[in-house]
């Protein structure tokens, strides 16, 4: 076996100007691949992580997210009363009430405008948010026109930056604020006073009711109390299962996009692997009569060859994740399909994507190089030998 590992990568490296090129094309398919499936697994992590397992998020029965949610003031009152809402330090029930609407603002640098997510916050928002940190200027005081910007929005959109007032909702704001959420969905977001903004929308109700649980294991129990309560039209979901929802549908349709145009992609890869691999054959038919002569079975052949198609295979598909790795220091946005607000993330290369790529990458060695492998057993000892 090791013999024939030798043999097959002395070959690879005698044709090397065929060796790369062949690698290349498979590495470009595995690019595409990786590159795309990176793509969906950055979106949901960006937005699974935007939510924390203890915290549960309540919504009008039947709405898909919180823009398309409106809880009653009565309501909200209601679920605050619930024995499981977590108390804080200072006496008080870590629970907010919060409004989420969309403006419309332009980009920095283009003419072009995207959704951006208002949410009003209450006092004990960033209590229930441990991972958004102020980076510059203060925080908005209640009563007041004042906001602060996640600093994907203050990167991407004109007049959001410290200092600067933007006009929605019947009034001038002024950003007094920016804060870092990591990689969040939060980032892509503006906050403000809840109360202000949803005077200035003439909101009369909330989006949503947030709450820590005392107890992660209490979740079932205070979702069965609200769901069932006959006074409440309201639903109850873990925060992290909220996020991850709204990430479904998008990541689904990018993981069957990259599907779909790798196979596509995938089938030029394979006809080149099977163009090199049978000139290979071609050109070394005198060896493996030569081969065949010394005593190694069709099966060693066959192997030596398929070895050989595998090698390149791997070749191509450990360069594809090579280039497709530096895609992880970039960060880009697209519209979220749930709430059809501009959401900023970053491509995410995980130990599942490199097994997948690889194995995907080994496939179309295996594929390109299966029938002039087995062209190459099937040779006639006397026939090869006469071409030496």
């Amino acid at each position: 076996m090791e013999l024939l590992f030798f043999y097959s990568f002395r070959n690879l490296l005698t044709r090397r100007l065929t060796t790369v090129l062949t690698a290349s094309g498979m590495a470009l398919v595995v690019f595409a691949f990786a590159s795309i499936v990176m793509l969906a697994e950055g979106l949901q992590k960006t937005l699974v992580q935007t939510g924390s397992y203890d915290n549960v998020i309540v919504i009008r029965r039947g709405a898909g997210s919180e823009v398309q949610s409106g809880v009653e003031r009565n309501q909200a009152a209601i679920v605050e009363t619930q024995p499981e809402v977590a108390i804080g330090d200072d006496g008080r029930r870590l629970l907010a009430k919060e409004l989420v609407v969309l403006i419309t603002l332009e980009k920095r640098g283009t003419e072009s405008r995207s959704n951006v997510v208002i949410r009003g916050i209450s006092d004990t928002s960033l209590v229930l948010r441990p991972q958004v940190k102020l980076v510059s200027g203060r925080l908005p005081r209640s009563g007041l026109s004042e906001i602060m910007a996640g600093q994907s929005v203050a990167k991407r959109f004109k007049n959001v930056g410290l200092g600067e007032e933007i006009f929605f909702a019947t009034r001038s704001w002024t950003i007094v604020g920016i804060f870092d959420a990591g990689e969040t969905g939060f980032n892509s977001e503006i906050w403000g006073d809840v109360d202000q903004l949803m005077q200035g929308f003439r909101r009369p109700v909330y989006s949503s009711v947030i709450f820590k649980l005392q107890d992660s294991l209490e979740f079932d129990t205070v979702k069965e109390h609200i769901e069932g309560d006959p006074r409440l039209t309201l639903e109850a979901r873990r925060e992290t299962k909220y996020y991850e929802d709204q990430s479904a549908a998008l990541a689904k349709f990018l993981r069957i996009l990259g599907i779909s145009l790798t196979i596509v992609f995938s089938f030029g890869a394979i006809v080149g692997a099977m163009i090199t691999m049978y000139s290979a054959v071609a050109n070394r038919t005198a060896e493996i009569g030569t081969l065949r002569a010394l005593g190694f079975q069709r099966g060693s052949i066959l192997l030596a060859f398929l070895l050989e198609s595998l090698i390149l295979g791997l070749m191509g598909g450990l360069a594809g994740l090579f280039f497709a790795s530096f895609l992880q220091f970039f960060t880009i946005s697209t519209t979220n399909f749930q709430t059809f607000s501009e959401l900023a993330f970053s491509f995410a290369l995980t130990s599942q994507i490199v097994y997948q790529a690889l194995i995907f990458s080994l496939i179309m060695g295996f594929a390109g190089g299966i029938l002039p492998a087995f062209r190459a057993s099937r040779m006639n000892i006397v026939e090869a030998l006469r071409e030496a």
